[in-house]
């Protein structure tokens, strides 16, 4: 259908400017029609229904019931506010106050109750009932389809009606398409000053971050607005309410879920705290919320008020009226009460005095028209749309049409409007309002399918992007990287780039694994002193380190954990032990030991811990253990990989979904020290068999996942006799018994006459060349047997097997290509020559495995 044209305000009043009464569905189209009058009048001109039954500008009902419930019942306020809320909606839509009471299945004795006491109440909707338009006044109705049952009631026997609209088609303005909402909120912002704000309006959900984010900036900018924060939104109303919940939140209440409320009362601490209890941490600075936290149970509303305003130094005088109003501000604030309050806030809005100057801010879901020259729509998507009641009393494509006609004329109100939107947030489609799907005549799934102009701040990969400004600074170049950030860059530079600047909370398993690692390092040094003692007191000294973290029901179950860990820690130790380390130049102590330090006995061991940083490779690292020349140790306290997984996850090109280089990076580092000699990488997880530990059954093999190195590339390898004998004497059966019928040179000439190929892929490589050319030779040597085909198959799976789970001279070299290439388009990117892309050389990076989520935000590129 046509999107049709509001009727200019100009037009509808030269309409009705002869009538005496105009009766209008929207208090500011009242007022627009008002101030064009242009001759004497005697009482009101244009109205609506409710100010003219009531006299006055009409309050909010529901709230005036609600506190008259509450205070002359004892009913709960749940129920009470859902059968007033009933009792209102049936009587707005059927005409009548106990209309209600023929939908048997909403009344009970809540409903009842409230009946009885709205009826003794004046209120806009009573005065309503009563109140009906004298029959010799001359009355015009405009919009009459967007007035209620209840509201047409006033209506004289006879009235002439205009429609909002008329028979022309609305030039819509096009969607102004932005990346950001910050950069919609910035438009506005810059467009307005103290000067023009009174001929301004923003409309936006209020439910939206767009709310906030407008306020605060034209707060900044020093531009006065009104009819945006309501009583709830004042920062100390919003904060004491949270200090209150914070106080029944019990112990696991973490520091991050109350950030904002420290941030108010100035007790804020770093943020690498924000996954620690509040209960368990000790620092000075929130001394003063634990306190209050503990005695609010000792407390009414009235003194915790008082408790909250002798810290902030601020006067709540309008928290403090409502307190009263509700008639607990004598109460003590239990946690019931609290929820009590909580509940009035969110679903009630407290009237509060306000300046009604500067930016006008409307509610999308509230207003049908801004007397406003400029108007800024902001968002415009599906949250816009209302949400029909569910009630058997509504005559929902009545109430439809109403919303539907509400959005044609806000979507018109001023002489000038702008609507800025998003295209897409967080790499999702917006999705626009629900009521443009009917009112267009296009077909779309998002605003830039329909006529929009795109602002982005584009950044050009040629370098020709923002303009740039000569500053003095100066950039270090990465000389080596760690296996941790590489396979962060790899999966998302942008994130790699958004970890180097914004800190991040403290984590349990990394405190966990600290302990665990300095445990490790502490027994490989001292292992006649460990012993069950000291095993006990380290598993506590865990448990206090960890305590900030950790519910207190869940205390003995970290317990059972934290002795199972160490003691397999123990039980490898007392099997493998490492060499004495004299193979190793000296190096200095790195970091320092929990345990070390816990116990006064020093960590000198040169095989833990120990530090590397090779700027020829360009790789850095920490070894945790190395247990001979040619075995390196990992202390893990993750889950179990195979080593199949870690040379998986290790691929450059493409990389894996989920990189980890650290296998990799480590062999490529010592290959350099030990150049000609097979190496080993194990992973030793700690963790792997706690139940079994606990059941008695643990197998310390469970635990370990070895990665080999070979110093030969993989052809070489398999083309060796070595394998060739490994073949025969440990292969599957039929590859036994066929190898073993022929000579190492009968397999080594497969090798010469065709190329091995490079894949993983068992059916891959039996399909190829070099699988044809390997079974033909078998079974020219052997025979014309299903046992032979079937006996190569096995063989090359073997091959297959080999290459995924073991490193060799060619992947080590290429992994330094690798690191050389990063480092040098890693440096080019801090240097600011190019920008750091969310994507990673393998597209799309895996969310799973993001730090700054919230930071990456995505558009075309």
């Amino acid at each position: 259908m046509p999107f049709p044209r509001a009727k200019p305000v100009d037009d509808l009043y030269e309409d009705i400017a002869e009538y005496d009464l105009v009766v209008v569905p929207d208090a500011p189209l009242a007022s627009a029609l008002n101030r064009r009058l242009d001759r004497p009048h005697l009482g009101a001109f244009a109205i609506t229904p409710r100010r003219l039954a009531a006299g006055r500008r009409e309050e909010a009902e529901d709230r005036i019931a609600f506190l008259e419930l509450v205070e002359e019942t004892d009913i709960d306020w749940k129920r009470g506010a859902y059968a007033i809320g009933n009792i209102l909606q049936c009587w707005e839509h059927q005409g009548r106050l106990d209309a209600i009471l023929d939908y048997d299945a909403y009344v009970d004795d809540a409903t009842r109750q409230a009946v009885e006491y709205i009826a003794d109440l004046e209120t806009t909707s009573s005065q309503l009932t009563e109140y009906r338009i004298d029959d010799d006044q001359d009355v015009a109705v405009v919009g009459y389809d967007q007035l209620t049952q209840l509201e047409r009631s006033i209506l004289p026997d006879e009235y002439d009606t205009y429609d909002t609209f008329d028979d022309r088609a609305f030039d819509r303005p096009p969607f102004h398409i932005f990346d950001s909402s910050t950069a919609i909120v910035d438009t506005v912002v810059d467009a307005v000053t103290r000067e023009n704000a009174d001929d301004v309006a923003v409309v936006l959900d209020q439910g939206s971050e767009f709310s906030a984010l407008v306020e605060s900036a034209l707060e900044a900018a020093d531009i006065p607005f009104y009819g945006g924060p309501g009583f709830v939104d004042d920062p100390d109303h919003r904060a004491f309410v949270q200090l209150l919940r914070a106080a029944h939140g019990g112990t696991d209440t973490r520091i991050g879920e109350i950030r904002p409320l420290l941030a108010r009362l100035d007790s804020a601490v770093d943020v690498e705290h924000d996954e620690k209890r509040l209960y368990e941490l000790d620092d000075p600075a929130l001394d003063w919320v634990v306190d209050f936290c503990d005695r609010i149970s000792d407390r009414t509303f009235t003194e915790a008020l008082g408790s909250f305003e002798g810290r902030t130094g601020r006067r709540l005088d309008a928290f403090r009226d409502e307190l009263e109003t509700l008639g607990i501000d004598d109460t003590p604030a239990t946690e019931p009460a609290v929820d009590r309050l909580v509940f009035y806030l969110q679903s009630y809005e407290v009237p509060v005095d306000r300046e009604n100057e500067g930016v006008l801010l409307a509610d999308a879901k509230s207003a049908a028209y801004v007397d406003r020259p400029v108007v800024f729509y902001l968002g415009l998507d599906e949250d816009w749309t209302h949400s029909a009641p569910r009630r058997p009393w509504v005559d929902r494509d009545a109430q439809y049409t109403r919303n539907i006609q509400q959005f044609q004329l806000l979507l018109q109100s001023g002489a000038t409007q702008y609507y800025l939107v998003q295209d897409a947030n967080g790499g999702s489609p917006v999705t626009p309002c629900l009521y443009f799907e009917e009112l267009l005549d296009e077909e779309f799934e998002r605003f830039s399918d329909l006529d929009s102009q795109t602002h982005s701040r584009r950044f050009d990969r040629t370098g020709e992007g923002f303009e740039k400004r000569p500053v003095d600074a100066t950039t270090t170049e990465v000389s080596a990287i760690s296996q941790s950030s590489l396979s962060t860059y790899v999966n998302s530079p942008r994130d790699h780039f958004f970890g180097r600047l914004v800190d991040g909370p403290d984590k349990d398993y990394f405190r966990e694994g600290n302990l665990f690692h300095d445990f490790a390092e502490f027994y490989v040094t001292h292992p006649e002193f460990v012993d069950e003692a000291v095993i006990d007191d380290a598993v506590e000294h865990v448990l206090d380190e960890t305590r900030p973290f950790v519910r207190s029901v869940d205390e003995a179950t970290r317990r059972t954990k934290y002795r199972a860990g160490l003691e397999t820690i123990v039980a490898f130790f007392e099997e493998n032990a490492p060499v004495d380390g004299e193979f190793l130049t000296a190096t200095s102590d790195w970091g320092t030991n929990a345990f070390a330090e816990r116990f006064d006995r020093p960590v000198d061991s040169p095989v833990t811990e120990r530090w590397f940083e090779n700027d020829d490779l360009g790789v850095k690292g920490k070894i945790d253990l190395i247990h001979s020349p040619s075995q390196l140790v990992d202390h893990k306290s993750g889950r179990r990989k195979s080593a199949s997984q870690i040379v998986t996850n290790s691929a450059l090109d493409p990389p894996s979904d989920s990189p980890n280089f650290q296998a990799l990076l480590y062999l490529t580092h010592w290959r350099s020290q030990y150049p000609d000699r097979e190496l080993e990488f194990t992973f030793f997880h700690f963790l792997e068999t706690l139940d079994d530990v606990v059941a008695g059954e643990a197998d310390l093999d469970d635990t370990l996942t070895t990665v080999s190195y070979y110093p030969e590339t993989f052809e070489a390898y398999v083309r060796s006799e070595a394998f060739f004998d490994e073949l025969v004497e440990d292969g599957a059966n039929k590859c036994q018994k066929t190898l073993s019928q022929v000579e190492y040179e009968d397999y080594a000439e497969v090798f010469a006459e065709t190329d091995l190929p490079e894949t993983t892929d068992s059916d891959e490589l039996i399909d190829s060349a070099f699988g044809q050319t390997l079974t033909a030779r078998m079974k020219d040597c052997v025979g014309d047997y299903k046992y032979v085909e079937r006996g190569c198959k096995q063989a090359m799976r073997q091959l297959t097997r080999v290459r995924g789970r073991a490193f060799f001279e060619d992947d080590l070299d290429a992994f330094e290509v690798f690191v050389d290439e990063r480092l040098a388009e890693l440096n080019r990117r801090r240097a600011g020559e190019e920008r750091f892309p969310i994507d990673g050389l393998g597209g799309e990076p895996n969310y799973r495995y993001v730090d700054n989520r919230d930071l990456l935000l995505e558009e075309d590129r």
